[in-house]
């Protein structure tokens, strides 16, 4: 199975992907529709892709997310999809069917009506383009689909699959309009026909403009008249800048932790009528070892580190605490979480402990290291971090430790052609399940390449979770799992990200854009008169 997950595309200086939010007012605040405006929002992501047959960055699967529908969506504050093009949908055979009932009255923004043919088609599509930055490979279980009549559509499954309702939840799932896509090419004008609460009307390098689709048929009850998506392209200052002037009404996606931190605590940004509030992310932050490397290849040199590292001095002091330490695969909020690492390695250094796993391995003189690191991809943090942790496996005198930076590009052929032995990953999820936080690690093909293998995960355990329904039943087998890993060392989790916003006070519904589904809802925004 090709894995192609959205490894995180890192915009703050803290090392995490941070989406910027601002929760203010109260989730059950209704605006009467003539008091409805249209709303400004910033980030510094670009948008790689209009097709959903393409584009696996963040500022695609935002303008998936408010322009296309999926069969299924999911809540504020909710892991478990539920319908939203669909009335109604079911597995049965064992998770390897699963049946969905569209909704009365779908429509595309052309007019166009929106049947089971379409929904076939999105998802034959897809697989058949196979695009290199497209979300193919989530799709991987799928062996074929029936449609009996207009409003049914049946998924044939290669294996029992309880995910598969969480990745058609996701953009993945997107529904495009046969008649106007291509079946074996890209939609390349830039323009879109989707079903969804929104159309684009406009998109450009520096900004992309939805209008509210006025006969959109689904679950989003929109609050705002439109939304300007101005892009900011890495520019983080310009950003901030365009925020403290008013000419954005929320900072989504690109400030630096600095940044975030500074507004936190200033007293100006509350004279200004700004607020910066957190919310809950599930990107995560890995150190992964190549077990072919001479030198971390050796278990004892692995648990040595895994002694030797400090995640709260590192959230605290690189990532201005928007970031929490991290002790499991699968972080905190998703079903599965634990503790393995904590329980085998601590909280705090313990450079005794790392002494005698080298020396009873026969290691006395310094461990010579490097940890390879890439800013270009995961922020520019990304170099103080690495540098920090070699930092503090050289106070203990038993490492020898350097941090290299190289730009993205050779940084994914070094870890391809096993050059590096130490190198970090980051990982934002395409659905809210422990599996997205597993399968992509452990299974086949893994987006690693660190050379490590268990058939106990691969063969047994991902599986067999796999044909699990009730999600909250696959507990045990994934806290198993990473007891399996924290023993085998073939990586070290570092830190969880927090989400901030920074927004005028102005600015309600928020608090339902930002959650672990990684869905930012257009429709939940909204603008006090």
């Amino acid at each position: 199975m090709k894995v192609r997950t959205r490894l995180s595309s890192t915009l703050v200086a803290g090392g995490m992907a941070t989406v910027l939010l601002a929760g203010c007012g109260s989730e059950d605040q209704i605006w009467p529709s003539e008091s409805k405006s249209g709303v400004v929002v910033g980030m510094s992501d670009g948008i790689v892709a209009t097709d959903p047959a393409s584009g696996y960055d963040p500022g695609s699967w935002l303008l998936f997310n408010n322009v296309f529908q999926s069969l299924l969506s999911f809540p504020p504050g909710s892991s478990t999809p539920v319908p939203e093009a669909a009335e109604e949908c079911n597995f049965s055979n064992g998770s390897k069917t699963y049946a969905c009932t569209l909704r009365d009255g779908l429509k595309f923004s052309n007019g166009n009506d929106l049947t089971s043919a379409d929904v076939k088609y999105s998802f034959d599509r897809t697989i058949e383009i196979d695009d290199p930055a497209g979300p193919a490979p989530m799709l991987s279980t799928l062996k074929s689909i029936d449609t009996p009549d207009d409003k049914t559509v049946v998924f044939h499954l290669k294996v029992p699959d309880a995910t598969f309702p969480s990745k058609i939840a996701s953009g993945a799932g997107s529904i495009v309009d046969r008649r106007v896509y291509p079946k074996n090419a890209l939609l390349e004008d830039g323009k879109t026909v989707g079903s969804g609460p929104y159309k684009l009307d406009s998109i450009d390098k520096s900004k992309a403009v939805f209008s509210v689709y006025s006969d959109y048929h689904g679950t989003a009850d929109v609050q705002n008249s439109g939304v300007t998506l101005r892009l900011f392209r890495g520019d983080q200052q310009e950003l901030r800048a365009a925020l403290e002037k008013g000419d954005v009404d929320i900072a989504y996606r690109g400030l630096t932790a600095k940044a975030v931190a500074a507004l936190d605590t200033s007293s100006a940004t509350k004279k200004d009528g700004l607020e910066v509030v957190q919310g809950n992310s599930a990107e995560v932050q890995h150190l992964v070892f190549n077990l072919d490397d001479p030198v971390v290849g050796k278990m004892a040199v692995r648990k040595a580190i895994a002694h030797l590292v400090d995640r709260y001095a590192l959230v605290s002091e690189v990532y201005q605490s928007t970031a929490t330490p991290l002790y499991s695969i699968v972080p905190v909020g998703i079903t599965g979480h634990g503790t393995s690492f904590f329980d085998a390695y601590g909280d705090t250094p313990q450079p005794n402990r790392a002494k005698a796993d080298l020396r009873n391995a026969g290691i006395t003189e310094k461990v010579k290291l490097t940890l390879w690191s890439t800013p270009s991809r995961y922020g520019p943090a990304t170099d103080d971090e690495l540098r920090t942790i070699a930092d503090q496996l050289n106070r203990s005198g038993l490492f020898d430790a350097q941090m290299k930076s190289v730009p993205f590009d050779q940084y994914e052929k070094g870890i391809a052609e096993g050059k590096y032995g130490v190198y970090v990953k980051g990982w934002v999820p395409d659905y809210p399940d422990p599996d997205n936080f597993t399968q992509p690690f452990f299974g086949e093909n893994n987006v690693l390449s660190n050379n490590y293998e268990n058939t106990e995960i691969s063969d047994r355990i991902i599986p067999r979770t796999a044909s699990v329904a009730d999600r909250a039943n696959t507990r045990q087998d994934f806290i198993r799992l990473q007891d399996i890993v924290a023993q085998q060392l073939p990586l070290l989790p570092l830190w969880q990200g927090k989400q901030y916003a920074v927004a005028h006070e102005k600015v309600r519904g928020l608090q339902n854009c930002l959650d672990t589904s990684t869905v930012f809802r257009f429709w939940e925004l909204g603008i006090a008169s």
